[in-house]
């Protein structure tokens, strides 16, 4: 097992010279490019973007996902501009070298009615196929999030998903504490029926009364994962998202003292024996 350590950054403050010093200091040297100075990452302006680049080049911080909020909208809206921001995140990867881009699987529409995602099941695979094929042009992988009230809240929407498309550019971002959040256990259930799309994982944890914890403070069984993700020669990243301070629909925050501690109990379910990479690689997670 060779583990990437990266991060939500802007869990840890809203400027980048905040956060690149917190990342240092923690030995964190990837990020998941979700917003800087409370603008979203597909909503950079040209010279906030070059600005991005220029500071994450000279620290030596990179890029391991454009952590997009696509698939964050009704199923029901129109598709043609979820394809523009698509597009615009693959420019993005390829300008800040990502390998990956994080999306979602859209909401219900707000008048839905009692049958839920039957009738919508197919438009969300039409669509998720046609961005996985746009993003294989491109060399990227889409990682797609568990999100609670999304299409792939569930392990078994999930596992419908991804094996229908049973596409090499599309894999899963596996959200435990999200999990926990829909009712169902991450360790065992999620992980054993999913590993074999695992892409990338998010870290974060959470009470059985709902509180977000550190890893290994909670419930969603993160010390057996860890000890498991082992087992299976996990060669990926590990992106710490703790949400200790505040959780909403569109992300959360940490603050400076909340991610040290949540950095910090990371590393204390990492085994010793393991190897722990700062550097390159292509970290794509399980073979399919």
């Amino acid at each position: 097992m060779t583990v990437r350590l990266a991060a939500f950054s802007d869990e840890i403050a809203d400027d980048l010279e905040t956060q690149i010093a917190v990342l240092r200091s923690e030995s964190i040297r990837f990020i998941d490019l979700r917003s800087v100075r409370e603008s979203n990452v597909l909503d950079l302006t040209p010279s906030l973007e070059a600005q991005v680049r220029a500071t994450l080049d000279a620290s030596g911080i990179r890029v391991s996902t454009i952590a997009s909020p696509i698939g964050k909208s009704a199923i029901d809206a129109p598709f043609a501009p979820e394809c523009r921001r698509l597009d615009h995140a693959l420019r993005l990867a390829e300008a800040f070298g990502a390998r990956f881009i994080r999306l979602f699987s859209f909401f219900l529409p707000d008048d839905a009615a009692g049958d839920g995602w039957t009738p919508w099941r197919g438009e969300v695979v039409t669509r998720l196929r046609a961005m996985t094929a746009a993003a294989a042009t491109r060399g990227v992988t889409l990682v797609l999030e568990n999100e609670k009230e999304t299409y792939a809240d569930c392990i078994s929407r999930c596992v419908d998903l991804l094996a229908t498309i049973d596409a090499p550019h599309l894999g899963l971002a596996f959200d435990a504490a999200n999990f926990v959040q829909c009712g169902e256990r991450p360790y065992p259930d999620a992980y054993h029926a999913l590993r074999r799309w695992l892409a990338y994982v998010h870290v974060k944890d959470v009470t059985d009364r709902g509180e977000m914890v550190p890893a290994g403070e909670g419930i969603a069984g993160w010390p057996e994962m860890i000890r498991e993700l082992c087992r299976d020669g996990y060669d990926g990243f590990l992106s710490l998202e703790p949400h200790l301070a505040a959780a909403h629909r569109f992300g959360g925050f940490s603050g400076v003292e909340g991610f040290h501690r949540a950095a910090r109990a990371l590393r204390r379910l990492l085994p010793p024996d393991r190897a722990l990479s700062d550097g390159g690689g292509t970290a794509h997670g399980h073979e399919r």
